[in-house]
């Protein structure tokens, strides 16, 4: 394995605001074991709607911009990290491929922490169970899940399904503004950059090319849960970003991604209508079957990475 020359690894929260709060009830805690109990206010100051993000940085990148890899709903930075299985995942893959690498745990996930409800947030969180993963993100049939049977051919390990549930956490269904704002700050700090999005992802680093087409220089948007409507946008701003669009397996016939791939597909017409290059990876038409909603995670991600890079590559994302 080849080594890297890694000249800075960092993180940084970025986005959000101060909110005060008065009026709620005190409680009485023991916050550690052993510690005698505290009564407890819980007015005061709050910051929410702030992003978590994790660089590295190569010595000597061959790609012109750095990477942002955002992640889905319900998930994490881990989306990026590690697979499952325990092997590589594309941050990793990315790094050695030449490219800095920011990865993101968005405004509510992970490391960015979430807030209190209701009195932040509006609603409490969706919990998403182990069978809503199973059947939502195409693992294998819905009736296949108790004897954990994946689709023929699948590419997923489900092996490690139980491993991979671990990732899942709390996503709010109100959050898209601040998420929004939070990943526009983001792209803004680190400049000139390419967008690699996931799922929910999607419609976040396809809203934030148009919101800021002089710094994201590339979208590359993995089985994006949606996308703007296009009817009143000014498309022409993008003709200089380039846009990928990247599709695994097992979507014939599955209604709710068929009705999100019809929203997906009219974004990506009315991209190529304006004179933006919008290609499209579709996984089962090049022959490379089984992938699942995930194929950063799916046992051939090194060959779906290796398409995403010769796409790169081709319209000259790297030096």
């Amino acid at each position: 394995m080849s080594v890297l020359r890694v000249t800075d690894i960092g993180s940084f929260h970025i986005g959000g605001h101060n909110v005060s709060l008065a009026g709620l009830p005190p409680r009485t805690l023991v916050l550690t074991r052993g510690a005698e109990a505290q009564a407890f206010s819980a007015d005061g100051d709050y910051e929410t709607g702030q992003l978590y993000a994790q660089y590295v940085r190569l010595a000597d990148p061959k790609a012109r911009w750095p990477l942002l890899l955002w992640h889905g709903g319900g998930m994490t930075g881990t989306t990026w990290e590690t697979k499952p299985d325990g092997h590589p995942g594309w941050q990793s893959w990315f790094l050695r491929a030449g490219h800095d690498v920011f990865v993101s745990d968005a405004v509510e996930r992970g490391r960015a922490g979430w807030s209190r409800y209701p009195e932040i947030y509006a609603e409490g969180p969706h919990f998403r169970s182990k069978q809503e993963c199973w059947e939502l993100f195409r693992f294998g049939a819905p009736e296949a899940y108790a004897t954990r049977r994946g689709f023929p051919g699948a590419q997923f390990p489900i092996d490690c399904f139980d491993q991979f549930a671990k990732q899942v956490v709390p996503r709010w269904g109100m959050n898209d503004a601040p998420t929004q704002a939070a990943y526009d700050a983001l792209v803004a700090k680190v400049g000139p950059s390419v967008i690699v999005t996931h799922s929910q992802g999607g419609n976040f680093g396809y809203t934030a090319a148009l919101h800021a087409p002089g710094l994201v220089r590339a979208v590359i948007a993995v089985e994006p849960s949606g996308a703007p409507d296009p009817e009143g946008l000014d498309l022409t701003v993008l003709r200089q970003v380039p846009h990928l669009l990247v599709l695994g397996d097992y979507l014939d016939g599955n209604p709710f991604w068929q009705g999100i791939m019809a929203r997906v597909n009219r974004y990506v017409a009315a991209l190529r209508a304006a004179g933006s290059t919008a290609d499209v990876l579709d996984l089962p038409a090049l022959g490379i079957r089984g992938n699942s909603h995930f194929p950063m995670m799916d046992r051939n991600s090194d060959t779906v990475a290796e398409r995403v890079q010769a796409w790169m590559t081709r319209v000259g994302l790297m030096r």
